[in-house]
């Protein structure tokens, strides 16, 4: 971040400046300058990225080889300087910004400032224009101002302009600016306005990233945790300390050797990161993308081992990465408070200082933070180190401050198996997990301070550790935090609509850490191998019964743990209408208290997990299975036992829906005669707000709503569904039943690009499809464009007409999903209720993917009667209810065959990122 101070590197010198005794006479301007300039200097700069790459691969300090590259370009520009005779003039030359500091990757922004005391003259402003035009020919790309006195003071009153300044490090030219930069940028900005209108940047800056150094992609520049993390640092303090190098902090006080470390180590990793990612590219690139991580992870030495998974390697580096991110913004955080607490602070005017008030005998309250009452708390009291945390959430608060954190931190390292296993530790410990207020908070600070991972040490373990795929969108340990997050949330009155059933259960839980225990261990032992649910469930009842927790609960957090992903997975990809599906969940669960507590912790886990997986659609599966469940656990008289039973519930809400005020303009009597011509599967699988929308669109499309002629014209609806997404779409269709319905359906919103998000196909009593898709139009237009609709609309049409034409488009596949292999599964299962098989399949998920499935059943002849439709990032979990096109059970023959066809199918290879069919 500050100029570096590492040891001269010997790069390929400047061929112009090769031979010293010639400098002027061969930089002669009668010469060409594009032969004399060009000539040369492009391969120079493309020498000196393989020099650097060589002794970056031979072991050489990075923090070398960034300086190394910034003083060639120094060399180049002086050069260039003289040779435009720019030295001529009054001009000063400076570097800013990262070339500033001394500090160049391979294809960073070159940022140069030309200062001039007064308005730039014609002669010096054309060879200005032949020195840029030159710097672009050779391939630089240079970031250049030029600038008078006065434009500089007009330009510093933008922070980051004053930010680049702070920076400006002389080349060549006019000695007596050599100040001049930052005495502007002191002149406009006092050390409290610079600081807040920084802390104001980076606050923006981290909300753009999500707030959170865990992004599975992350900008390794500007994301939390990022490289801009340390130059903020030294913004705010050049503001004030005026110092031009890292270490220059420690000799102030205002840095520890140990910080210095960790920063200079840190920022070597991102550095280096950076140089490959520049290697890759051929460009600046700074975001980490799923492209570019399992090369990286190669060249800087991670290797798979022989019992590794096939991701570990980019995995532990990754890893490091998030170890390395979390560390750099947690040190500026801590230093930058720092700075406001003991630069900024002091100057404040009485009223506006925070006001000091004992809490006990070890620790203050200072304004909105807590405070130890002096610096040996930590060593004399090791239980203070638990107790501060207790405090916090007993008295409300949820900062500390900065001197705090540093003993903290130092203390944390003494917490050992002989800490762990004091009586009064433990108890200090599971009271703060009692403590709800503030607990994230109070649960993130202890992670980032090492007094969680030192106290738990399996949770250390999981500290940064993510799994290489686009589904888990967090690492272990801020995913177990954001959902003890959410957990919180659901006792707080804000979420409580997006979450009314869940949040009313919780708030009735009287022993709420018994959530957070089984947060805190569901996925502690991921990363170990074997299953991490039994492996956890171990480890949390050991940790509950160590810490004077009864059997029962201990066994209660167990079973959560061991069981946190049962009911998510019933309910996505089991057929929760069948009641079988559910007395078998039912019978697993047991009883109605580890149903309210599987159901929290399951949101609130699909919640954490990703933000994109949790919506309505899941929301009211969810609730369906729990409402059931719950029912049958309490032996409900009154609760649907069977088939028939849930299809009499669903008409009876349907029919109480219709007699609403709202739905009085349809006829009763032919309403109830349309659906008992509709059939028991189709009250089975639909719900009563889409049974009234199906049942107005068909009353009003005669003559289908009235008769069954094969002659009538299918009925295509489409209408606005946020449930599962926003902007997407939900089709229904109503035909005459036919075979290839499914296959042909697919086709065409293949052909027009929609992605399926979720299908429920049922054919009526009277042989009449009724067919409901949930569409995604990437384009967001169909919703909007009437043009689009009728053109959807007419494709599926004429498509049912003709349903033996199908032809597949070639896609490209998804960048992001092009760095995944994922194993193609398929089994059968045969259902007695429906008497049909269910085919489940899990594949990648890539473009095209249902039609291609479609294909493969309109040539094998299969009958497709309900599909369930789940993406989980990169992975495809379909389900089918299938038969042959006589409604017949498949032959074991048959099924063999469908699988072996759906695998030739699937294999796919790649061509320039293009998705074939072999």
């Amino acid at each position: 971040m500050f100029n570096s101070d590492g040891a001269s590197i010997d790069l390929t010198p400047l061929p112009l400046l090769a031979d010293e005794t010639t400098n002027d006479t061969s930089l002669s301007p009668a010469q060409n300058a594009t032969e004399k300039m060009l000539l040369g200097i492009p391969e120079w700069l493309a020498q000196i990225n393989e020099d650097i790459s060589r002794l970056l691969e031979r072991g050489t300090n990075i923090r070398q080889l960034v300086s190394a590259r910034a003083s060639a370009i120094d060399s180049l520009l002086i050069a260039l300087f003289k040779w435009f005779e720019l030295d001529k003039t009054d001009l000063a030359f400076f570097a800013t910004g990262g070339y500033g500091r001394g500090e160049l990757s391979l294809y960073s922004d070159i940022d140069i400032l030309l200062l001039s005391p007064d308005e730039i003259g014609a002669d010096a402003s054309s060879k200005i224009d032949k020195l840029v035009a030159l710097l672009w020919d050779i391939g630089l790309e240079p970031a250049l101002s030029v600038r008078s006195i006065d434009d500089a003071l007009e330009a510093a009153l933008d922070h980051t302009i004053a930010s680049a300044q702070l920076e400006a490090r002389l080349l060549i030219g006019n000695e007596a600016l050599q100040d001049m930069p930052i005495q502007i940028v002191n002149k406009l900005w006092s050390p409290r306005a610079f600081f807040d209108v920084k802390m104001q940047e980076s606050k923006a800056r981290y909300l753009q990233h999500n707030a959170t150094e865990y992004n599975l992609e992350p900008n390794i520049k500007t994301a939390p945790g990022g490289l801009r993390d340390i130059h903020i640092i030294g913004w705010v303090t050049k503001r004030y300390f005026r110092v031009g190098k890292l270490y220059d902090l420690v000799q102030q006080n205002f840095l520890t050797e140990k910080e210095f470390d960790e920063l200079s180590f840190s920022e070597g990793y991102l550095w280096q990161i950076r140089h490959y990612l520049h290697v890759l590219t051929g460009r600046n690139e700074n975001k980490l993308l799923f492209d570019y991580q399992r090369e990286i992870a190669q060249l800087m030495g991670y290797e798979t081992q022989p019992d590794d998974q096939p991701n570990a390697a980019v995995e532990r580096f990754m890893r490091d990465y998030y170890r390395c991110a979390m560390q750099i913004s947690t040190l500026s955080e801590m230093l930058t408070n720092h700075y406001y607490e003991t630069i900024i602070e002091p100057q404040l005017p009485d009223d506006e200082r925070p006001k000091k008030q004992p809490i006990n005998a070890r620790f203050n309250r200072i304004g909105n933070q807590i405070a130890i009452a002096h610096h040996r708390v930590f060593a004399q009291h090791p239980d203070a180190i638990l107790e501060m945390f207790l405090l916090m959430g007993q008295h409300g608060i949820d900062k500390v401050r900065t001197h705090t954190l540093r003993a903290l931190k130092i203390a944390a390292r003494g917490i050992d198996q002989v800490y762990r296993d004091n009586p009064a530790h433990k108890t200090l410990f599971l009271a703060n997990l009692k403590e709800q207020n503030y607990l994230f908070h109070r649960l993130r600070t202890m992670n980032r301070y090492g007094v969680l991972g030192n106290y738990v040490p399996a949770f250390a373990q999981v500290t940064g550790l993510m799994q290489y795929d686009l589904f888990h969108r967090y690492t272990v340990d801020a995913h177990t935090l954001f959902l003890i997050r959410i957990l919180h949330r659901f006792t707080d009155p804000m979420f409580c609509d997006e979450f009314p059933l869940v949040s009313s259960i919780f708030q009735r839980i009287e022993r709420k850490e018994i959530l957070v225990l089984a947060a805190m261990f569901h996925d502690i032992a991921k990363g170990r191998g074997g299953d991490h649910s039994e492996l956890g469930q171990i480890e949390s009842i050991e940790f509950c019964l160590s810490h004077g927790m009864s059997l029962a609960d201990a066994n209660l957090v167990g079973w959560l743990t061991r069981y946190h992903l049962l009911m998510s997975i019933t309910a996505q990809k089991k057929d929760i209408s069948d009641p079988e599906v559910v007395t078998i969940f039912a019978d697993l669960i047991g009883n109605v208290t580890h149903l309210n507590h599987l159901y929290v912790l399951t949101v609130a886990d699909m919640n954490a997990t990703n933000p994109q997986l949790w919506n309505s659609w899941r929301a009211t599966l969810m609730k369906q299975l729990y409402s059931q469940t719950r029912r049958i656990l309490r032996a409900d008289i009154d609760a649907p036992t069977n088939r028939q039973d849930m299809i009499s519930a669903t008409r009876t809400q349907a029919q109480a829906m219709l007699d609403n005020v709202n739905n009085q303009h349809m006829n009763r009597d032919e309403v109830l005669r349309l659906w008992d011509d509709l059939g028991d599967e189709y009250f089975l699988r639909e719900i009563p707000e889409d049974i009234l929308w199906h049942t107005e669109a068909i009353l009003n499309h005669p003559p289908i709503g009235l008769a069954s002629n094969a002659d009538s014209p299918p009925l295509v609806v489409l209408r606005e569904h946020r449930e599962l997404a926003l902007d997407a779409v939900q089709v229904f269709v109503y035909t005459q039943d036919q075979i290839n319905l499914f296959a042909v359906t697919m086709a065409v919103f293949d052909q027009m690009n929609l992605d399926v998000l979720d299908a429920r196909i049922i054919t009526a009593t009277r042989d009449f499809a009724l067919d409901s898709y949930v569409l995604l139009d990437p384009s967001g237009t169909l919703l909007v464009d009437e043009d689009s609709q009728h053109e959807l609309k007419r494709r599926l049409i004429n498509a049912f007409k003709d349903p033996t034409v199908l032809k597949l488009t070639n896609k490209r596949m998804p960048r992001q999903l092009r760095h995944f292999e994922v194993t193609t599964v398929i089994n059968f299962e045969f259902n007695d209720a429906s008497d049909q098989h269910i085919l489940s399949l899990e594949t990648l998920d890539q473009p095209g993917l249902l039609a291609r499935v479609g294909q493969v059943f309109l040539q094998e002849q299969i009958e497709v009667h309900a599909a369930r439709i789940t993406t989980l990032g990169e992975r495809a979990e379909d389900m089918f209810y299938i038969s042959d096109q006589n409604d017949e059970p498949l032959s074991a023959d048959r099924l063999e065959a469908l699988k072996s066809a759906l695998m030739d199918s699937l294999t796919t290879k790649r061509e320039n990122n293009v998705v074939y069919s072999y």
